[in-house]
């Protein structure tokens, strides 16, 4: 599918956007989604601001395509990363993880596409009535943060398409064509996918993690830390201990030290599949095969 609002709004061929994952999504995995003609977003979430700063300027040297950033709106720096963002000249910004009131109209001013990640439809219409030009649909199923309704995927898309005049992008649980094909038939306007992305060999998440969610069974996930931000997590010694807490009654500054900084990074990026946080969507348990993004938009048909 070519030349629907989606691609037009952004610029792309294909309306296929690589999710901004936190430890997978650098300049190698968004750049090459650009390149296959979708769109690549680099995962500001887990970058430190120079290093985004770094990251978007090799994306620029390596791709021509349009490309984003991601970034959730309660980053601690997230004053100096929307500044950033505006010097670089970045030409989409994904926001998520909070209210796009404060900062679509800094962004828009200068020139840059907002796009606002959902999990509800009332929180569609407020992110529209910010001024967003677009909003991705995240259904329960995804990977990493989720919202707090538990809403699955095919319940969510139809009802925020029928919430927002805008472009809507179907995300949560979309690995393959039949799931890239159900989205369009649901109502959305594109897709953002993120695990089978996480888990190529673009991805700068370590071989030991990427190997390990591609071994994952049917159920091989949960979504936990429901006291802090909802969080999909493997099944590993630190999610077995999470779980554990929460049933005991932990409560969220407990589960917070518990957390720590930097146990996604320990897990994701350096590969210590036990005490690290793995994040990955329900989706993974499709994904076999080390395969390369060119090898993706094959299967897909956008080739």
């Amino acid at each position: 599918m070519e030349n629907n609002r989606i691609t037009g709004l952004l610029g792309i061929k294909y309306p296929l956007v690589q999710g901004g994952m936190v430890w997978c999504s650098g300049w190698r995995l968004a750049s090459a989604v650009s390149n296959c003609g979708g769109l690549g977003l680099l995962g500001a979430g887990s970058m430190h601001p120079d290093t985004l700063r770094e990251h978007i300027r090799k994306t620029k040297a390596a791709t021509s395509g349009p490309f984003g950033v991601n970034v959730p709106l309660m980053y601690p720096e997230i004053e100096e990363v929307m500044r950033i963002v505006v010097e670089e000249e970045v030409p989409v910004m994904f926001t998520s993880a909070g209210s796009p009131k404060k900062w679509t109209p800094y962004l828009k001013d200068h020139g840059i596409k907002v796009v606002q990640v959902v999990a509800s439809s009332l929180l569609a219409r407020k992110s529209e009535d910010a001024g967003v030009d677009a909003v991705v649909a995240e259904g329960f199923e995804a990977g990493g943060h989720n919202g707090r309704e538990e809403t699955t995927t095919m319940a969510l898309i139809p009802t925020v398409r029928d919430a927002v005049s805008i472009p809507v992008i179907a995300a949560g649980g979309i690995a393959d064509i039949r799931g890239y094909r159900a989205a369009f038939a649901l109502g959305a306007d594109g897709v953002q996918m993120g695990t089978r992305f996480a888990l190529c060999r673009e991805s700068s998440a370590s071989e030991e993690f990427k190997a390990y969610c591609r071994g994952l069974a049917e159920g091989g996930s949960r979504l936990l830390l429901k006291k802090m931000v909802p969080t999909r997590l493997v099944d590993n010694e630190f999610s077995a201990k999470i779980a554990e807490m929460e049933a005991a009654g932990a409560g969220k500054a407990e589960l917070e030290a518990f957390v720590a900084k930097g146990r996604a990074k320990l897990g994701m990026f350096e590969g210590n599949l036990q005490e690290g946080m793995l994040e990955i969507g329900q989706i993974a348990s499709i994904v076999k095969e080390e395969e390369s993004v060119a090898d993706i938009f094959a299967s897909l048909g956008l080739a």
